[in-house]
């Protein structure tokens, strides 16, 4: 569920072409055109238009209204675009597998629609899911490994349900770190060993950070309209911050993680990445709900209803008291200067700015977190393996911890599993160890962090950069963070919203909304109104190695 290890023309000129020309009945004609030469996509190939690039959900839905779009017809683009740039191509290697279904699942779609049905707003809307959200389907659910290969849930995730029901096609399942991240200190983001390495949109050689890789990357390239990720500590913002996107980190409660592969029941949530605020919003309406087989979701069940794309206010900065967490800053120059243009900004659309604005436990979380995910994991794990359908595939951690001992070359050729071996050690979870390092977590994060900084300034959200640019993939030593600003909402169990805010030599950075437990609504406000006075977000060329030649 993911814990963090420490040119084409511009966007507007894009979306009005596929307004006049797509919407117009111009462009639906075949499939995605691409340049090739000796059978590997160049980096010019990013130039060609893809007909459905940057197509938001509304555009979507206006296509399907006139006549001009069918579900069947944009899920076989999609599809085809799967096959020439992820599978073949640039090859980011962002899909694990496409369901056999889709087009099955969108023909049915469209008779509902010519029956007068819609069901909303993804109604035939092509959805891409992480490889740890179950579904009782055809699809495998793995978390990247091979151990789980063959494995059958008895049901549908909850979060699987709910897309379904809202009248989503879910086209394929994405790559990720294998086990959510959670296998081994030296991992490198994006690997898994059944889906091997995600590769970065924006420069092939460049890590799309983890664990939710394969959604960012896949949602940045135009492989499908949304896509859902998770996130234990910084799985969805921070692919989301180095593939350019949007990421939604719900509060723990509003989201359902009934169904999904765990790490840590504390801080495991589910959440939208998408190419725009208003995509994101749409897709969190869709996923949020009160499930009896999850309790927690009994504190957002009042928020089940809520319609998020109703807080779409472009000048949301207005009035707003935003906080700077000024020390999760100065750890690369140029986000520095990023930071510093985003608070120019949001000054100028009336918000006021405190800065610093930084929580008096800041840098104190990390012992007592890791000591709660291993606890929480190995609980949770052996849980939700015993819950599996009969058959030959582990049922406890033990048996995971033994299968990669028996499957080296295969699983650990270039990580081990010391995180797993750590965790099996644990005791059960009324051990005082994880009791005293839970109530940690919980006072240091929450009293003592974010609500502490929140009240004395009266703030309305805090504000930090997401991450750094990305780093070059190496599989033999692994991740390079340089900085994260993930941690506190995410051990408080509290909302965290990625925008993008500019790039460092062509490379997406980001910037972090976050706030009080299920404040969503109020920061999407706020992520909405600087995304819409920045239009930042830019789609990737697939060039092979980041271009050094500029900053921009």
């Amino acid at each position: 569920m993911a814990r963090k290890q420490r040119r084409g023309g511009s966007p507007m000129n894009r979306r009005k072409f596929l307004r006049t020309g797509l919407l117009g009945g111009l462009a639906v004609v075949a499939g995605p055109k691409l340049i090739r030469a000796g059978g590997s996509l160049r980096g010019a190939a990013a130039d060609t238009l893809f007909q459905l690039e940057e197509l938001t959900v509304a555009d979507f839905q206006a296509g399907l209204k006139s006549g001009k779009l069918t579900a069947r017809r944009v899920a076989e683009m999609y599809l085809k675009r799967i096959e020439e740039v992820d599978r073949h191509g640039p090859a980011l290697n962002s899909v694990i597998e496409v369901n056999p279904e889709a087009l099955a699942i969108a023909d049915a779609l469209d008779r509902e629609r010519k029956q007068g049905r819609v069901r909303g707003p993804l109604h035939g809307v092509p959805v891409l899911i992480k490889d740890n959200v179950a579904t009782a389907d055809r699809m495998e659910t793995t978390a990247g490994s091979l151990a789980l290969v063959g494995a059958r849930p008895a049901q549908d995730a909850f979060v699987a349900q709910r897309l379904r029901e809202a009248g989503a096609v879910l086209l394929g399942k994405t790559n990720l770190s294998e086990w959510a991240n959670f296998r081994s200190t030296h991992s490198t983001s994006g690997w898994s060993g059944r889906g091997g390495q995600t590769r970065n949109p924006y420069a092939l050689d460049r890590n799309p950070c983890g664990s939710s890789s394969g959604s960012g990357a896949a949602v940045s390239a135009n492989l499908c309209l949304v896509a859902v990720g998770t996130e234990t500590d910084g799985s969805i913002v921070c692919p989301s911050g180095t593939c350019g996107i949007v990421g939604i980190k719900p509060s723990i409660g509003l989201v359902s993680r009934a169904g999904i592969i765990p790490i840590a029941h504390t801080q495991d949530t589910a959440g939208p990445m998408a190419r725009t605020v208003a995509d994101a919003a749409a897709l969190l309406t869709a996923l949020a709900g009160f499930d009896p087989h999850d309790p927690v979701t009994r504190d957002g069940g009042a928020l089940a209803r809520t319609d998020y794309t109703k807080f779409l206010d472009p000048a949301g900065l207005r009035g707003a008291r935003v906080g700077v967490a000024r020390k999760f800053a100065g750890f690369n120059d140029e986000v520095d200067k990023l930071l510093a243009d985003a608070i120019d900004l949001m000054k100028r659309e009336g918000a006021t700015i405190v800065d610093p604005a930084d929580m008096p436990t800041h840098g104190k979380l990390d012992a007592p977190e890791f000591e709660v995910l291993l606890f929480e994991f190995k609980a949770d794990i052996n849980k939700y393996l015993a819950a599996l359908a009969p058959g030959d595939h582990p049922r406890t951690l033990k048996d995971l911890i033994d299968f990669n001992d028996k499957n080296k070359g295969r699983e650990m050729p270039f990580f081990g599993q010391e995180i797993f071996t750590k965790a099996q050690a644990k005791g059960p979870l009324t051990d005082p160890a994880y009791l005293k390092a839970l109530h940690s977590c919980r006072t240091l994060s929450r009293a003592q962090g974010i609500d502490a900084v929140m009240t004395k300034n009266n703030l309305d959200a805090i504000i930090a950069p997401t991450g750094g640019p990305a780093w070059t993939t190496d599989l033999l030593n692994g991740d390079h963070f340089t900085g994260g600003s993930s941690t506190p909402a995410a051990v408080a169990g509290y909302p965290n919203i990625q925008v993008p805010a500019g790039y460092v030599y062509g490379l997406p950075v980001g910037i972090s909304f976050y706030g009080r437990a299920f404040t969503e609504a109020k920061l999407i406000r706020l992520a909405y109104a600087y995304e819409q006075a920045t239009k930042h977000r830019r789609p990737p060329r697939l060039l092979p190695a980041a271009d050094l030649s500029g900053r921009a």
